[in-house]
This record gives C-alpha cells, sequence and structure tokens, in this order.
C-alpha cells in the first residue's frame, strides 16, 4: 500500500485525528491555525449529533437535520485535510498507520474512533435486533416500524399482527428512555391517525433494563421520576431483567416470560471501536485505551486518544470518566491548547473534567435534569434539554431545521417525515476511478 493519493507531504508536523464525532471534531476546528497540517479521518464524511438519533428513528427529524458534512466545515482551510477512511492499525514503531485508504505517516496520533453497539456475545441479538449508533441505523429502524405496520393491515392472525405493532426496547440509559418515550407520543399522537384500520390498543412498548434502575449515571429521584413519566405514557417498564434472546419475533427475557415482537430496538450496551496494534498494556479491562492527565496512550509519547474510547483514571474517576459528549468537547479543549503549548515549548496543562450536569427528555413537558446545584423534572428540565441540544448541534441551518420541526410537531403533532426510503439494489455497478 502507498500513503494516501493526493494528500500533500507536510510543511508542518502532522497531527491525524481518527474520527469525527464531538471530541475529534472540536480538536480539528481548535487546531485550525494552529500550525500543524491536521488530517481528519472517518468512515462517514459527515458528523452526526448522536443524541437526537432516537428522532431520526421515530420520525421526529429528517436525517439531514442532525448531520453536517466535514468538507464544509473544512472549506478554506489549507493546512486542514479530510478522508472517509477507517483505521486497521497503529504501527508506532513507524510512526504510521494502515487505514483502509493505505499508509499514512504521523508526527502526532489522536484516536477519537469513538464506540460500537455491544450484543454482548449474543448471537442471534446481534443478527436481529436493532442497534442504533449511527443515522444509518435510525433509518434502519425507522423503516423497520413502519413497514411492520403497513404488514400488520394485511395480518388476520391477531398475535401476528400484535408482533408487528409491538416495540422492545432495551437499555435504560439516556437513550433507551428517549426512545421509549418518543414511542409512546407517536402511539398516542401519530399512529391512530396514519393508520385508521389497526387498533393500537394491541400495541405494547416494552422497555427492559438489567440492571434495577433506569438512567443510571442520575440521581435516585430522576430515575424514579423517569420511569413514572414512561409508564404515564403507557410504556411497560421492566428492571432487573435481562434479555437473554431473540430470533427475530421471539424475544426471550432473564426471568423466563417472553414476548412478542418484530421490532427490538437494542440500546443496552456499547464498546469501544478495536484499534489494532497498541501494546496490550494500554488498554483497561473494558477496552478502553488507558491515557494519563494529558491524554497521552499508556506506553506512547505522540498517540493521544480522548473521548469515550479513552479511560483517564484518576481519584475522582477511578472507572475513567463517563462516555458522554461533554467529557469528550472538553478533553479536545483541553488537547488543543496542550498541542499548542508543546509546538511553543509552553508548560502543558492536566485534564480536568467539569461536570455540567445530565439531562434526559421522556416526552412534551417530561424530562429530567440533574444539575450541580439543582434537580429538577418536568416543563422546566424539558425546557433546558430543548436550549442544550439546539445549542449543541453543529450549523445554524440544522439549528433552524431542528427547531421548525420541533416547533410543527409542538403544536400540530405530527409530522411528515414517516418515509419508507429504502435503496434499490444495481445489477450492474460501476465504481468511481
Amino acid at each position: 500500500m502507498k500513503e494516501i493519493a493526493n494528500l500533500p507531504k507536510p510543511k508542518y508536523k502532522r497531527i491525524v485525528i481518527v474520527g469525527g464525532g464531538f471530541g475529534g471534531l472540536k480538536l480539528a476546528r481548535l487546531l485550525y491555525r494552529s500550525g500543524y497540517q491536521v488530517v481528519v479521518l472517518d468512515k462517514n464524511n459527515y458528523h452526526q449529533f448522536q443524541p437526537l438519533l432516537y428522532q431520526i428513528a421515530t420520525a421526529g427529524l429528517e436525517p439531514s437535520a442532525i448531520s453536517f458534512p466535514f468538507r464544509k466545515l473544512f472549506q478554506k482551510q489549507e493546512r486542514m485535510h479530510f478522508r472517509i477512511a477507517e483505521l486497521l492499525k497503529v504501527e508506532s514503531e513507524k510512526n504510521e498507520i494502515i487505514t483502509s485508504i493505505g499508509i499514512l505517516e504521523y508526527d502526532f496520533l489522536v484516536i477519537a474512533a469513538g464506540l460500537t453497539t455491544n450484543f454482548f456475545g449474543n448471537e442471534n441479538i446481534r443478527k436481529n435486533a436493532l442497534p442504533m449508533k449511527t443515522v444509518s441505523d435510525a433509518i434502519l429502524i425507522r423503516n423497520t416500524i413502519l413497514q411492520n405496520y403497513e404488514a400488520a393491515l394485511d395480518q388476520t392472525d391477531s398475535l401476528k399482527k400484535e408482533a408487528h405493532l409491538n416495540v422492545v426496547v432495551v437499555g435504560g440509559g439516556p437513550t433507551g428512555v428517549e426512545m421509549a418515550g418518543a414511542l409512546a407520543e407517536m402511539k398516542k399522537f401519530i399512529l391512530p391517525k396514519d393508520y385508521p384500520e389497526l387498533d393500537f390498543a394491541l400495541m405494547n412498548i416494552y422497555l427492559f433494563e438489567a440492571s434495577p434502575k433506569l438512567l443510571n449515571v442520575m440521581s435516585e429521584k430522576s430515575s424514579e421520576k423517569a420511569r413514572q413519566y414512561l409508564e404515564k405514557l403507557g410504556v411497560i417498564v421492566k428492571t432487573d431483567t435481562f434479555v437473554t434472546d431473540y430470533d427475530g419475533e421471539k424475544v426471550v427475557l432473564s426471568d423466563g416470560s417472553n414476548h412478542s415482537t418484530y421490532n427490538l430496538v437494542w440500546a443496552a450496551g456499547v464498546m469501544p471501536i478495536s484499534v489494532q496494534g497498541l501494546a496490550a498494556t494500554s488498554f483497561g479491562k473494558g477496552k478502553r485505551v488507558l491515557i494519563d492527565e494529558y491524554n497521552v496512550v499508556k506506553g506512547y509519547n505522540n498517540i493521544y486518544a480522548l473521548g469515550d474510547i479513552a479511560e483517564m483514571q484518576s481519584a475522582d474517576f477511578p472507572k475513567g470518566h463517563p462516555q458522554v459528549a461533554p467529557v469528550a468537547i472538553q478533553q479536545a479543549k483541553n488537547m488543543a491548547e496542550n498541542l499548542i503549548h508543546l509546538k511553543n515549548g509552553k508548560t502543558q496543562k492536566a485534564f480536568q473534567y467539569v461536570d455540567k450536569g445530565s439531562l434526559a427528555t421522556i416526552g412534551r413537558h417530561l424530562a429530567v435534569a440533574d444539575l450541580p446545584y439543582l434537580k429538577t423534572q418536568g416543563f422546566f428540565a424539558w425546557v433546558l434539554w430543548l436550549f442544550v441540544h439546539i445549542m449543541m448541534l453543529i450549523g445554524f441551518k440544522n439549528k433552524i431545521l431542528v427547531m421548525m420541526d420541533w416547533a410543527w410537531g409542538y403544536f400540530f403533532s405530527d409530522q411528515a417525515l414517516r418515509l419508507l426510503i429504502k435503496p434499490s439494489l444495481r445489477n450492474n455497478t460501476s465504481s468511481a476511478k
């Protein structure tokens, strides 16, 4: 393999950033005028705002509203380069990485590849469940649910019809809770209008969580309130409940019971993207990459990691920081300053995480918020959740699109986004050369 075609030989030291999520993208943007050549690699050509994926899956937003192309962000930045590629192996002794499009040299390597879905070794669940980590996953969930409602119209068997209508969400973290709440509001306000021939009293929405409480990262009060809100919306919530098997129709639980559904959304676990080539001692128990307080990977001096994939152990966080966007963003800010200080021979600063709180929404006027000096639920928490997520979106146009979709949905309890868009397969395909 050769070095990436058409990537200019650097006149400056090169920083390669693997992953364009919250941390990787923030770091790249902060290094625009740093005096480095910055190369960003990602398997997609766009940044995706993962906290709102569930709204794509439930037809509340269109995919373009939470996606933003990297090349638009990097326009007119001569030292910034982007390539669609995946990291295959790190060859630290050569200061090179092997990628899906060739070998790339680096002076500094930043691993910000993020997480992937964890099925805990259950092959049946991996094959049949619907994960929700990407925009493509969210579109597949939307297509699957809508297609099953169309299929339910032609079912005469009541049990089969119920299986087409039921939705099971596995995982009681923010993603699972918000997904279940959105489905419940969809059932209440939208689906009966779209499918007047179906009896949605047959539809059950289940939320299964293996631990004793929902929203484990939040307070007991917020956890209990979230459960109350979900049950008020008609969601059947079961904690201390493992899903042990799923064959595409029957969900088997740890208590021996089972439920029928063709729609199982898996939000139960994540694990770090695999990074080949680093020493075994550079990984923690959960396969997160071990880093020091400067985000330097254990055992190396010019390889860094940040965000969900990284584990920085400290007295306050003995198992590493929570795998949430604010950690990645704050680490990126600190790392950008340190890389600039390193270039200029200045003292670097150790990372210190500032926890600004946690938020989760369940439905209209229903949300929970754990802030440093305040814990609140209901309408105020819901408004705060809306504001925070609008501000975190990239691109003014995206902010406007999301606000318009939310306003329309709020006042009219409807959206026109319930489209079954499936790519067609061509017999004769050609690749660009």
